[in-house]
Order: structure tokens, then sequence, then C-alpha cells
């Protein structure tokens, strides 16, 4: 199984959900089966009570789950029916372990974020990830994780300590990670800045995860010598700076990314090459 995850980072409502989407319509083109998760580390269980003021539009699920609205997305992009299970949250995780440590199932241990929530949440993306979605049989062939929230979060520790002993296990050949961040353009001297993306890889780097892709979010394309202070600073090749720029509705980004050949980028981290189209 290859792993594709996808973070964010500066602000949130960047449209990592979007582009996890499209990031897995690409691969499916490609030829490759695609399922997909989505970790979302608020504390509710799912997102049945919560205002769609304050989280956006509830999604229900074939078997009932009410999840958040980028598996929906997941859902029309790829043309796969996903389960209450593909959505994890922080309430999900930590009630499963609570109810193994009430049945005794940790014989007397302390029970800790690490290990235990951070071996809860690996093994729940394992489990989830070799469920076939699109109607065959068998597992896919990549999982596309998408961690809601915004890098320094201090609601997604555990999970990006998860992540981070993940990548470390699966090995590099099997897992890509894609940072969405934010490029902006100040209108008093309109300049695109690249500041804000290098602390937060910095942080994203502290917390021992390492992106291979940068997808950066931004009004217009980035200029050339932007990529190039972006790949010193960020250590992450030229070839490998997608810019997502302001497009007029969400079906342009997989035309997006395709031009800019970031399959091809995938692939290559996931030791895929001979799938390009």
């Amino acid at each position: 199984m290859k792993y594709v995850l996808v973070t964010g980072g500066v602000v949130s409502g960047l449209g990592k959900g979007v582009t996890a989407s499209s990031i897995g319509l690409l691969l499916k083109a490609c030829g490759l089966r695609v399922t997909s998760i989505k970790i979302d580390p608020y504390l509710n269980t799912d997102a049945g009570t919560m205002s769609p003021f304050e989280h956006g539009e509830v999604f229900v699920l074939d078997d009932g789950g009410e999840v958040d609205l980028d598996l929906g997305n997941y859902e029309r992009f790829l043309d796969i029916k996903l389960t209450r299970d593909n959505n994890i949250t922080t309430g999900k995780i930590y009630q499963s372990v609570i109810d193994k440590e009430r049945k005794g199932d940790y014989l007397g241990k302390t029970v800790q974020v690490v290990p235990h929530i951070t071996d809860a949440i690996q093994e729940w993306i394992e489990r989830v990830a070799i469920v076939p979605v699109d109607g065959k049989e068998g597992p896919a062939d990549v999982c596309v994780i998408e961690l809601g929230g915004t890098i320094g979060d201090i609601e997604s520790m555990p999970f990006i300590e998860a992540l981070g002993q993940f990548s470390y296990r699966v090995g590099p050949g099997n897992f890509c990670l894609i940072h969405v961040s934010l490029v902006p353009v100040l209108n008093v001297v309109g300049e695109q800045k690249t500041k804000p993306t290098q602390h937060s890889v910095r942080g994203l780097r502290g917390l021992g995860l390492t992106p291979n892709i940068l997808a950066c979010r931004s009004t217009k394309a980035l200029d050339e010598n932007v990529k190039a202070k972006l790949s010193q600073f960020c250590h992450v090749p030229a070839e490998n700076i997608i810019t997502l720029y302001d497009v007029p509705n969400i079906w342009h980004i997989p035309l997006l990314l395709r031009d800019q050949k970031a399959h091809e980028a995938i692939l290559k981290r996931l030791d895929l090459i001979g799938f390009v189209f």
C-alpha cells in the first residue's frame, strides 16, 4: 500500500480537501486504484452535531455516517463509496482507546498518548486503507490521507506524531507528503511573500515530517524566483513546487496539477513511475 498525506499550513481554508481529491483523481487517471481518509482533529466523534455555520455542511454517507464535507468531494471526484470509518476524529480515537482500557486490553499499563493513541491512529489508517471502496475486490493501490487543521494546532499533535512514526515505518518509497501552504501577495508592494510558507515548513520539519511536494496557494502562478527561493529554504526541489492559483471552480484544480506534472512527482516518490499517463 502506498500513502499520500496532505497537510496544511499558515491558515485554514486553503483547499486541502479539494487538493487531496484532485491528487486522487490524477492518480486514478494514471491507472491506480485510490481510496481516501480524512482526519479531523476535533473531539466530536462525528460532524453530525456541529453547526454548518462553524464547520461547513455535513455530508451523509451511504452507511449513515455524518462526516466532513471533504468526504463528499472525495466521493464525487473519485467515484467511490466511503464509510464512516474513512473519517477519523480525535473523539473516535480516544473513545476506542478508552474502551480497550476498560476491557483490560492494556493489561494494567499506564495508557498514554504515545504509544497508545498514536498506535491506535496508525492501526486505524492501515485497517481502513485496505477496504475496497470502488466496487472492485482487493485493496486499493494508494490511500490519500488529509490531515485537517493547520500545522501548529495543538489538537493535531498526536496525529502528526503518529504520521511521523507511520512514514518511518512504511518507508520513503511508500509515503509522500504534500504540504499545502499560502504564498500571499501584499497589495502595497505586489510581491509574492515566501516567509509564511518557510515558517510553516520549518514547523512541520520540527515535528518530524518533511514535505516532498509543496502546493502553494496564491492569487496567481508563482514567479520562478519565488520557486527558487522556496526550494532553497524549504529543501524541496523546484520541480516539486506546485502553484494552486485562484480558478473559477474546483474542477480546474486537477488540470492545474496535471499541467504542472504533480502526478509525476508523486509517482516518482512512490516508486510508481511506470504509471505516468
